[in-house]
């Protein structure tokens, strides 16, 4: 079924629905995967297994590995599998899905990779924070009580001395984990005109770059929190992210954001 129920502005790439429970909780956990075999069914037990306060919805950008079967995912408790059928990476995975929660009436919406690189636990840290009035809650891996480990060291310095600078500046606050997607919004901040986030200058990584500087630059209440990122150890690194070009294309992304080249009135 493909789900068309959005706002006539919206531009939400083409994709598939697929609705396997019934709502349950105020809040929503989103999970972009594709192609992430025992990773995402592992990560979704623990998820299921930490009776979590969010219902689940996995955003897949087109598996084709047997990861998503309909049966395991009713398993686990997954409310909705929303499948793009449309063009874009991350970000249009995100807009598809951060669509189909908010037209669904959630309050507030968290994302975690789908990768199973990250502790689940501070999900409900999130959805605390969320409804104590936060508008915007960054996980953060070098926060108090976050845990940094196995992380390639090429990563660190990217993050920690290229993209949470960068972003942070043109935020106006100061973060220290900006590429980490771990993260939670709150509806009213997803849905403000001013930030609008469903367009198509949305793509690739733009999105989550984005809305890390948008928050605090239209007022509204952020927050960091430490979380859990383990790379594993002596395998290859679980990204999408690979080769030359597309991490200079991310570099790109990053600056693009961090002037301001994605605000709804950027000429």
């Amino acid at each position: 079924m493909t789900d068309t129920s959005f706002p006539a502005d919206w531009q939400i790439p083409a994709h598939d629905t697929v609705v396997l429970a019934e709502r349950r909780h105020d809040h929503v956990l989103v999970i972009p995967v594709i192609n992430e075999g025992e990773r995402i069914r592992g990560q979704l037990r623990r998820v299921a297994e930490a009776k979590l306060p969010v219902d689940v919805v996995v955003a897949d950008g087109g598996s084709t590995d047997g990861s998503l079967d309909l049966d395991f995912l009713r398993s686990v408790g997954v409310r909705a599998l929303l499948t793009k059928t449309g063009p874009g990476k991350l970000s249009a995975q995100l807009r598809m899905a951060y669509g189909w929660c908010l037209a669904q009436g959630y309050a507030g919406i968290v994302t975690i990779d789908g990768n199973g690189k990250d502790g689940v636990d501070a999900v409900r840290t999130m959805v605390e924070k969320l409804e104590a009035g936060f508008d915007y809650v960054q996980g953060s891996r070098y926060a108090p009580g976050g845990i940094a480990e196995n992380t390639p060291l090429e990563r660190t310095i990217a993050n920690r001395g290229i993209h949470a600078p960068l972003l942070s500046l043109a935020a106006g606050k100061r973060y220290s984990d900006t590429t980490n997607g771990f993260r939670a919004y709150s509806s009213r901040y997803l849905l403000d005109p001013r930030v609008a986030p469903f367009r198509d200058v949305f793509m690739r990584y733009e999105l989550l770059f984005y809305l890390t500087t948008r928050a605090n630059q239209l007022k509204y209440r952020s927050c960091e929190i430490g979380v859990v990122r383990r790379y594993p150890a002596g395998e290859p690194t679980p990204t999408k992210i690979s080769g030359s070009g597309a991490k200079l294309d991310v570099l790109k992304q990053t600056f693009n954001a961090a002037l301001g080249r994605y605000k709804p009135d950027a000429r």
